[in-house]
Formats: C-alpha cells, sequence, structure tokens
C-alpha cells in the first residue's frame, strides 16, 4: 500500500479519517466503561460478584473466538470488519435504554448485550491492529501508533468527563445512547476511508484449524512475543480485579456521585494523554525492550494510593495512582504493539493480533469472576490492594526483554529470521 506523505501522517486524508473514527468510537467505549457498570449498580441494585460478572462477559468474546477470529480476519479486508462491528455495537448498545425504557431491563439483558458487544469488540480490534500497517506503511507503524494513542488519550480524559454528568443527568441506560451514536460515526467514518486493501490470497489449505495453527506456531515461535502475551495476561488479570470493584469503592465507600467519579476517571485520561506524548522520546532513551517490563514497574506501585484513600481530598491525590497507570500502559502498548506488527508478515498480522489478545486477553473475563468474588467476600478495599500488588508483579514474564531493541533480542533468542522479508527483521523504527 502507498505510504503517506512524509509531513506527517495527520495530512493524510485517510489517517485523518481513521483518527477521527478512533476518537468517536473511544469517546463511546469510555461512557460504556462508565455508564454499565452503574446500569447494573444504580439502576438495579446489584451486588459485587453480579459485577464482576458483568465484567467477565464483556470480555468473555476473547476467549471465546478469539483464535478463529484471526483465521477469519485475515481472509476478510480489515476496513470492512471494522465498519460492520462498529455498526453492529451501536445496535446492541441501543437496545439497553429501549427496553429500560419499556420498563423490562434486567442484568441478564445487560449480560447478553455485553457478551455480545464483546465478541463484535474481539472483530474490531483484531482488524483494526492488523489494518495499521496497510494504510501508513511499516515504515510509519511507530508513528501511526503513537498519534492513535494520543486521539485515544484525549477522548479518555473528555469521555469520563462527558459521562459523569450525563449519567447523573439522564441516568445511566440513557447515557448508552451517546455511546451507541459514538460507535455508529466511527463506523461511518471508516466507511469513508478511500485507501484499500488488497484482497486476501488464499493460503494453500482453506481449512480453518490449519490457519489458526500456523499463527499459534509463528507466535508462540518467539521468545519475546510469548513474554509479552504472558505479561499481559497478568496485567490484564489484575487490572480487571481493580477496575470492577474501583467503582464500587467510589460510589460506595467514598461517597461520590457520578459526576465525581467521571472527573476522577479523566485522570487517567491525562495520564494516558502523557504517555502518549512522551512514549516517543522514553523508548528512544531506554529502549523498546526494557520499556515493556520498566513501566508497569515504575508505574503500577501508586495505584495502592487508592485503597488508601477516604472520603475527602484524599481520594483525589490517590487519582494520581490511576493517571500513572494510565501513562505506564500507553508508553509500554505503543512501545510493544510497534515491534509486534513490525516483526509479522502482512498474511499473519490478523492471527499474531488475535493470538496476543486470546492468551494476553485471556485473564480479563477471570478477573473480573475473582473480583467480583474478593469483592463480596473481603470487600472492595482489599481487592484493590491485591489488584495493585499483581499490576506490579507483571512485569517479570517481561523481564528477560533486554537491549536497546526488543525485536533484536527475539532474533538473538530465536536464532532464525521470522520472516522472509527483510524489512520485518530490521528495528522497527527510532522506537515508540
Amino acid at each position: 500500500m502507498s505510504t503517506p506523505s512524509r509531513p506527517g501522517l495527520l495530512r493524510d486524508p485517510d489517517f485523518g479519517r481513521l483518527s477521527a473514527a478512533t476518537a468517536l468510537g473511544q469517546l463511546g467505549d469510555r461512557i460504556i466503561f462508565l455508564a454499565l457498570p452503574l446500569v447494573a449498580i444504580t439502576a438495579l441494585n446489584t451486588d459485587e460478584f453480579q459485577v464482576g460478572l458483568l465484567t467477565a462477559m464483556t470480555t468473555a468474546g476473547s476467549l471465546l473466538i478469539g483464535l478463529p477470529a484471526g483465521a477469519w480476519v485475515d481472509r476478510m479486508r480489515k476496513r470492512s470488519v471494522m465498519i460492520s462491528a462498529d455498526l453492529l455495537r451501536a445496535l446492541m448498545l441501543l437496545t439497553i435504554p429501549v427496553v429500560w425504557w419499556a420498563g423490562s431491563l434486567t442484568i441478564w439483558w445487560l449480560y447478553a448485550v455485553a457478551l455480545a458487544h464483546g465478541l463484535l469488540t474481539v472483530f474490531f480490534d483484531v482488524a483494526y491492529v492488523s489494518y495499521l500497517p496497510h494504510l501508513v506503511g511499516r515504515d510509519r507503524l511507530v508513528e501511526g501508533n503513537s498519534k492513535l494513542s494520543a486521539i485515544r488519550s484525549v477522548t479518555s480524559i473528555s469521555g469520563p468527563a462527558m459521562a459523569g454528568p450525563l449519567v447523573g443527568w439522564t441516568g445511566a441506560p440513557a447515557a448508552l445512547l451517546a455511546s451507541a451514536a459514538g460507535m455508529a460515526a466511527s463506523g461511518l467514518l471508516a466507511l469513508g476511508i478511500r485507501t484499500r486493501e488488497r484482497r486476501p490470497e488464499p493460503g494453500g489449505d482453506p481449512k480453518m484449524l490449519r490457519d489458526i495453527k500456523e499463527g499459534l506456531k509463528f507466535v508462540l515461535g518467539s521468545p519475546v512475543l510469548r513474554a509479552i502475551m504472558l505479561g499481559d495476561a497478568v496485567f490484564n488479570l489484575f487490572l480487571v480485579m481493580y477496575q470492577t470493584m474501583l467503582l464500587f469503592f467510589l460510589e460506595r465507600e467514598i461517597g461520590l456521585q457520578s459526576f465525581g467519579i467521571g472527573l476522577l476517571l479523566s485522570g487517567m485520561g491525562c495520564g494516558a494523554l502523557l504517555g502518549a506524548l512522551v512514549a516517543t522520546t522514553v523508548s528512544k532513551r531506554v529502549g523498546q525492550g526494557p520499556v515493556i517490563w520498566l513501566a508497569p514497574l515504575v508505574t503500577c506501585p501508586l495505584t495502592a494510593l487508592m485503597p488508601l484513600a477516604r472520603p475527602g481530598w484524599s481520594v483525589y491525590v490517590a487519582a494520581v495512582g490511576l493517571a500513572a497507570l494510565s501513562l505506564g500502559g500507553v508508553v509500554r502498548v505503543v512501545a510493544q504493539s510497534s515491534f509486534q506488527q513490525a516483526l509479522t508478515p502482512d498474511r499473519l498480522l490478523g492471527r499474531m493480533s488475535a493470538t496476543s489478545r486470546f492468551v494476553s486477553w485471556g485473564g480479563i473475563p477471570l478477573g473480573g469472576l475473582l473480583g467480583g468474588a474478593s469483592g463480596s467476600v473481603l470487600g472492595a478495599t482489599p481487592t484493590l490492594w491485591i489488584g495493585a500488588t499483581g499490576m506490579t508483579l507483571s512485569f517479570l514474564p517481561n523481564f528477560r526483554i533486554r537491549g536497546r531493541d526488543g525485536c533484536r533480542g527475539d532474533r538473538d533468542d530465536d536464532r532464525q529470521r521470522p520472516s522472509e522479508d527483510p524489512r520485518l527483521n530490521d528495528p522497527p523504527g527510532e522506537g515508540a
């Protein structure tokens, strides 16, 4: 595919449309993050375990269809998958306020919508990660990932800040209308992208299991990719445990209303934005490999400030820990995503993304269940302590990644080239 002009990706019309679609889709997603659990907590008066189960249903799609989704996406045009997933997710979300207004909303309906939304999100995310190299070219992956991370970070600030008052004014179910509108607008903007991928070439064997096996063999054959997936799985498990009880802690133990919760979560967006702005500089100076394990080691301990908080000013001091968590997460993800994409041949991008997601996101549904169970037995505050500790220790699987560049370390460990394309065996750009 043609590479955008050198002055900057944002001057490329198609990347601009993708950026706008990303902003609107992420804005809708941020509203879901706050509104969907609050529908269960405030409108249905659910307990801790039910909210944990709702979180698990939202993310169960990665386990249910994670591996075949990659094989399917590799046989399709990624842009078409993204558009379809966005529009269908918007329709799913619209059903919640409609059923609520009809007086028939139950926790089981929320479970069903959360599961369907999660399954569609698997297809969207796999296609999204796989589409970027086609759109911007491999030599601009770091720039593309950094700019998109910055856009997502801005919406992480504005999303909760908008969602808090919106939930307070209209109620959590009605607030999902704005989320559905964002998803639909994202799909329509992606529809306007003119750059077309080449139709994927069918492999020698059309069988799905063979495609899945090929993706697994490629990813699991790389020591660095294996380490990244394991580190992500540990991090995600404890992150979701932490997040599952965070809203309960803020709403029932601290006594914050929707506006205050939204303001507090906006601090996470500020940290994410700062992370996107410094990701390139940090990776240049430290190296992409070390950044992957240093980021959680340095930033995650600050999340312990939240369970120490009490009603009053201390809870806003604790918000520094949430901002640090987001900052470190963006710096880490930008670094690792760029060389994961650079190491992977075009025909395997979907399967690489899906395999990595299947393993690294596999802990998320379990984290939701464990968070809900721990909250029911121990309470929200001890669960936050457990989550903070686990997120900090997630650096251990990636501690083996040495050197200035994670890709180079991977090649040294493998003693083999991951692709016959020499461009994919070079360090991916100048750092994330």
